[in-house]
């Protein structure tokens, strides 16, 4: 007879209690929290004596516990170990801080679920009408998932793995709680019933809307090819048209048709994202605002559900180009999933995709690229990009190559040959940060599918003449310069040339993919 999954997730939490207790001591744990060189020995500490405090708890499971103070601590290592990440670069934060965090966030939710009603419940069947699970499973999930987040689930002998079993776990714990009498009325109150018992097939659900809020012309089709092979792409990219500009941008059709994304496990249906986001508790990073280059932009982490339901035009089975939505009022209004690591964080969906045999591929160098040089990756980078119609990434460019793989929905892309670098108004440093792979050029305002900000950018144009005479100068100079454009259709896959310059605006409800190697 198989273990309960209550009874793996309450060993999975003990033992990760005992191995942070060990770990914290210098001496018996090499290459543990302890004995990493430039640790903070009092934080440490204060770690290790929270671990000891849960592991000396009495008849845990079964009782509440007096765990105010224990909860106190674990947030203030919390608060003061994220504190110290602001004195480097994210990408600097030594992996002992980033393990801290990671490992008082075990700690943190191994307690929230121990001393959980739901805990309590499955160990002896005692149901509190009073208490609030659904909250409680809210929170669990948004402790392991800040860890991911905020610190990169850092650790080699808990980190990732650990927090990866046990979200799975405790999935398990709510789709499959003990059948007797109330069963149906504890999974209704935990908001899991619909949400955990996959269906075998979503067709009949409803998808996300198609509405498209507004009509994009194309001008400059970029060409088209069917499925290509490893060997047939490699010779693209070693025998250009043009040797002088390196090869071209493509749309690759048929590259996803056998994903289970858009086959079985379908993306476009909301159903099926939220039974995969923990019935959408799941934390992510959104970008709010238009665009990143926006005054008032800013960024939140929201739950997935929070992220639809607040942004995204209502479903229906009979959505269609006509149906009418809730637009936006104001660009604060719009948020964007975008370059985020979503499939690394939520394996589920990972397994939906499959990375494309193209990405290995050895692209020659191209001519015109003279950005810095960006390291060498042995993997692809996935990152997912997701949104409602109008979410935008601003003109720019990137030092990898990219096949930007369309699922959901359809998303309006526009080019520019690196070889126009300068006529791209590159951005300076602004607030601190290089931002010349951004272009100073706003494509939705140029081509009036957006209102103008009025904010610093009308300023700086107008510094240069009289207002209108400006904004007309400039209109026409960017009419002046060459670009290919397309729309990217479900199962579409376009390869962007590194150095490229590229705007992306999602014409729809879209959801999309972006692979970059080098």
């Amino acid at each position: 007879m198989s273990t309960p999954p209550f009874r793996q997730l309450s060993s999975h939490c003990r033992q990760a209690i005992e191995g942070i207790y060990n770990g914290c001591d210098n001496g018996k744990h090499p290459g543990e929290l302890g004995s990493l060189p430039g640790h903070d020995s009092p934080l440490v500490q204060l770690l290790q004596r929270q671990a000891s405090v849960m592991m000396n708890l009495p008849d845990f499971e079964s009782s509440l516990g007096e765990t105010t103070l224990l909860r106190k601590r674990l947030e203030d290592i919390l608060s003061i170990s994220y504190s110290k990440f602001y004195h480097y670069l994210f990408s600097d934060v030594p992996l002992w801080l980033r393990q801290l965090y990671t490992d008082a966030s075990i700690l943190k939710f191994s307690e929230q679920f121990l001393s959980s009603s739901l805990a309590r419940y499955l160990a002896g069947g005692e149901y509190h009408k009073g208490a609030n699970p659904d909250k409680e499973l809210t929170d669990m999930v948004k402790t392991l998932d800040l860890a991911i987040v905020m610190a990169g689930a850092a650790g080699a002998k808990r980190g990732r793995a650990w927090i990866d079993e046990a979200l799975y776990l405790l999935q398990q714990c709510c789709a499959e709680l003990p059948a007797f009498e109330d069963v149906d009325e504890v999974r209704q109150f935990l908001n899991l019933k619909s949400e955990h018992s996959l269906p075998t097939a979503w067709d009949h659900l409803p998808s996300f809307s198609t509405f498209e809020p507004v009509s994009i012309p194309i001008s400059q089709p970029i060409k088209r090819t069917r499925r290509l092979t490893h060997e047939s792409f490699q010779s693209y990219l070693d025998s250009p048209a043009h040797r002088a500009t390196g090869a071209q941008p493509l749309i690759i059709s048929g590259l996803a048709d056998d994903w289970p994304a858009r086959t079985t496990r379908l993306w476009c249906k909301p159903s099926y994202l939220l039974s995969r986001t923990f019935g959408g508790r799941r934390l992510v990073p959104v970008e709010i605002g238009r665009s990143y280059v926006d005054e008032g932009w800013g960024q939140e982490l929201i739950t997935f559900r929070e992220f639809i339901s607040s942004y995204f035009p209502p479903s229906s089975p009979t959505s269609t180009l006509d149906s009418p939505m809730s637009l936006p009022t104001s660009k604060k209004d719009v948020a964007y999933l975008a370059q985020h690591p979503l499939l690394t964080q939520i394996p589920s969906l990972r397994a939906d995709i499959t990375i494309p045999d193209l990405c290995y591929t050895s692209p020659p160098p191209n001519p015109f690229h003279r950005g810095p040089a960006a390291e060498e990756v042995d993997e692809p980078k996935l990152n997912a990009w997701f949104g409602p119609p109008g979410t935008i990434t601003p003109l720019h460019t990137d030092p990898y190559h990219n096949l930007l793989v369309q699922v959901v929905g359809r998303k309006y892309v526009r080019l520019y040959g690196p070889w126009e670098g300068r006529r791209m108004r590159p951005r300076g440093r602004e607030g601190g940060i290089d931002m010349s792979n951004t272009s100073e050029w706003d494509v939705g305002v140029e081509e009036g599918w957006d209102e103008r900000p009025l904010d610093e950018d009308l300023a700086a144009i107008t510094e240069k003449g009289d207002g209108d005479e400006a904004m007309e100068s400039s209109a026409v100079a960017f009419k002046g310069i060459p670009y290919v454009d397309c729309i990217l259709e479900p199962g579409d896959t376009l390869y962007i040339p590194v150095g490229w310059w590229h705007y992306v605006r999602s014409v729809s409800v879209s959801f999309s993919v972006s692979f970059w190697w080098n």
